[in-house]
Parts: structure tokens; sequence; C-alpha cells
């Protein structure tokens, strides 16, 4: 078990919901959550909004992947963490909303990266705070597996132009989130359809 999820972490967590009133309590205020309340990151947010508002009504969850949510018998705790301002986040959280509804025993919770360093600087990815970044757990908090901060296909965008600078971060970022539109949440997907019996199996 991780000493740093805690019992009382879990107890503070957001809920899918509570996550997003926070974030449009703080654009009513002109914040966004973390330390970045420049017109860039509020801009960002806003455009976030609506691309889970999108996704929660248009997004769907596939045939096989639905099948394996339900036949899921021992609970789970899927913690996300994930930023108002973040791009990935928005993408991805919607669909792994859809995913964990299907089943009573998945608990999704939601945190703050920024709020909790020290957790995410237990769970980089190549080095980076990336997110959104989602833990899998037991009821007993012993670590199942992780997810993220991407799809494969992105992550690997990402990791190759952090080597080559070929895109300036606007052209990287249009082609990702053109990647997103067209993929509908597809791959990210297959990619829990591998990660699910994994995660099963340990807790038999």
């Amino acid at each position: 078990m991780s000493t740093l999820i805690s019992p009382e972490l879990l107890s503070s967590a957001y809920d899918y919901g509570s996550y997003r009133q926070l974030i449009d309590r703080l654009l009513a205020q002109g914040k966004t959550t973390g330390p970045y309340d420049s017109k860039s990151m509020l801009d960002y947010t806003l455009l976030n909004q609506k691309r889970m508002d999108k996704w929660e009504k248009i997004g769907k969850v596939l045939p096989a992947l639905q099948e394996l949510m339900k036949n899921i018998s021992q609970p789970m705790i899927w913690l996300v963490l994930t930023e108002g301002w973040c791009g990935d986040a928005a993408q991805c959280l919607p669909f792994i909303y859809k995913m964990g509804r299907l089943n009573p025993l998945i608990d999704l919770k939601l945190i703050l990266r920024d709020q909790n360093l020290d957790l995410m600087d237990a769970y980089r990815t190549d080095g980076g705070r990336s997110i959104p970044k989602l833990i899998a757990l037991s009821q007993q908090l012993d670590e199942l597996g992780t997810w993220g901060p991407r799809p494969r296909p992105m992550q690997n965008l990402m990791l190759e132009n952090k080597k080559s600078s070929a895109q300036t971060y606007d052209e990287l970022a249009k082609e990702m989130h053109l990647w997103y539109s067209k993929d509908r949440g597809v791959t990210l997907q297959k990619e829990f359809l591998e990660l699910i019996p994994e995660w099963n199996k340990l807790m038999l």
C-alpha cells in the first residue's frame, strides 16, 4: 500500500460531478485550477469545458468494454491526477467517467495535480508531471496499475517532438486535439480493454 495514498486523501477527492462544478465555479470567478490565472490558462479551461461537454453528450463506450466493465466483481478505486486547464484531461476524463459509471464497484476519484505534487512526483511520466494520470487501486489501497497521461499514439507523438522540436507547442496541440476529435475515445478504451483484465487478476 502506498503511503502517499491514504483514506484521508481519498475522502478529500472530488467525484466527477463535483470536479466539473469546481471548474465552473472557478471560471465564474475568473480563475482556473492551480496557480495559473493568466488569460491563456483561462482560455484553455473554457475550451476544455466545451470538450468535456461534447464527449459527455456524444461519447460512446465500446460494446466490448461495456461488457468487461459490467463483469468486474471486486471493488476498485480509480484515482486520477488532473487539472481543469489540461487539454488531455478534458479529452480523456469523460470517457473514463462513462466507463466507471457502468459498474458501481468502480469508485472514480479526482484530485488536483498541483495540490498533490508529492504524489504526482511518484507517478511522473518520462520525468514529467504529465496528466491525466490514473492510478488503479484495490479497496485496500494496493496499487493495481496505472494509465496515462494520454493514449499511446499521442504520448509517442509528444515524446518524439520533445526530442526533435519539429513542431511548436501550438502546432502540436492542434494536431493532438484534431486526433482526439477523430478518434472519439476509441484508442483510450482499447488500452483499458488490455489493462482491466490485468488489474482484475491482481484482486483475485
